[in-house]
């Protein structure tokens, strides 16, 4: 059979507009998800525009490999109910076109939408999450007060847990300061103050914290004595080493690592244990999700099909009703591969060999002109039209 027919052109490039708007729609419902994080670092930290902008664009290939799959799967979708909505599937059918050969270009789009993806999945997240980590930590080491939370204990210091009870970010100070310092062996020293500020010196790695109208605690362990000195200004070094050391020269955590680092975790651990599954887990997951394209696309053509005599909006509930399946799938796949329940292959190709079986079955149902229905979702957008 010719690929290169006029139908299979023609059904190919209507795939293409709904593939793009669904493409950028939802990669701007994932984005607005962040919108939170993004105003509270603009106005509250400045933290410069282009900044936040690489954020976004580090973050986008995690968004991407599950947007588009489901892109895909809604382009195929959206194509087929304006085909029959529009009577063309049965003029096709009149003019002895079957079924099964409206599908070559459907499989060339899914296959352009697994090559994305992989790319995405293999390549651009790890790319994506170190340099987020990288970006992160340059912010948060000229933005100290970022990473610090108002009436938690934070050990992001060496030898040092602070506690602040209320940053003041319009005044950029420290509002009831509570500090315990272990650096010097056999001494722990105890200060509490009324305000502090810190002074950057994010090139050394190195903070200062001012503190003012305090007191400092010391109990020396070695001579089992202990003494209280008032002071109204008092300065300390704050290293945040720890806080960098994630990211230059730390464990990559398993979203992180290549695929040759997958490969080399996998095969020089022994012990599997919840991190080992983890790491397994994700290494199917990039060849898993990629090929949702495929299963998910599968079974739009004959949900577009069948919905011809009801709502457009009928169909798309259809569609995202069976990705939302997907998406659970995966997510219990995830849940009882990490726990160990059963084999990560298992947990993360289940959802593909499901979502493909439905849509092998639907599209036999459909090529032998046997319809089928789901009776609630139909009575459901019925009573809604009603009212």
């Amino acid at each position: 059979m010719k690929l290169n027919t006029i139908i299979n052109r023609y059904i190919f490039t209507e795939l293409i507009p709904p593939f793009v708007i669904n493409l950028f729609f939802l990669t701007f419902i994932f984005l607005m998800t962040k919108i939170l994080d993004i105003t509270n670092l603009v106005v509250n930290y400045k933290v410069s525009l282009w900044a936040i902008v690489l954020m976004l664009i580090y973050s986008m290939p995690f968004f991407l490999e599950f947007v588009i799959p489901m892109s895909v799967m809604m382009a195929v979708l959206l194509t087929f109910l304006r085909l029959s909505s529009d009577n063309e599937i049965v003029a096709l059918k009149a003019g002895g076109c079957h079924i099964y050969r409206l599908l070559p270009p459907v499989f060339i789009f899914a296959l352009i939408g697994w090559a994305l993806t992989s790319f995405m999945a293999i390549y651009a997240l790890p790319w994506g999450k170190l340099s987020l980590k990288e970006l992160s930590f340059k912010v948060i080491s000229s933005n100290i007060d970022i990473g610090l939370k108002e009436r938690t204990f934070s050990d992001s210091f060496d030898g040092v847990m602070l506690y602040v009870n209320q940053v003041d970010l319009k005044n950029k100070s420290l509002v009831d300061v509570f500090i315990e310092d272990q650096r010097t062996p056999n001494l722990i020293s105890t200060v509490v103050a009324s305000k502090g500020r810190l002074f950057s010196n994010p090139q050394e790695l190195l903070y200062r914290l001012r503190l003012y109208n305090g007191t400092i605690n010391q109990v020396d362990l070695k001579s089992r004595s202990a003494h209280s000195i008032n002071f109204d200004i008092y300065d300390i070094n704050l290293d945040i080493k720890r806080i960098a050391r994630p990211v230059r020269g730390g464990e990559k955590d398993e979203e992180e690592m290549s695929l040759s680092e997958l490969r080399h975790y996998l095969k020089k651990t022994s012990l599997k244990k919840d991190q080992y599954y983890l790491t397994l887990m994700e290494f199917h997951k990039k060849f898993s999700i990629p090929f949702a394209c495929f299963a998910l696309g599968l079974l739009a053509v004959p949900l577009g099909i069948q919905s011809r005599s009801a709502r457009r909006s009928y169909g798309v509930g259809l569609g995202l009703i069976f990705f939302l399946s997907y998406y659970i799938l995966l997510s219990a796949g995830w849940v009882f591969g990490e726990a160990g329940v059963y084999p990560p292959l298992i947990g993360m190709w289940v959802p593909n060999v499901v979502m493909g079986s439905v849509g092998l079955f639907l599209l036999r149902q459909t090529a032998r002109e046997r319809t089928f229905q789901m009776n609630f979702l139909a009575r459901l957008m019925k009573r809604r039209e009603r009212c």
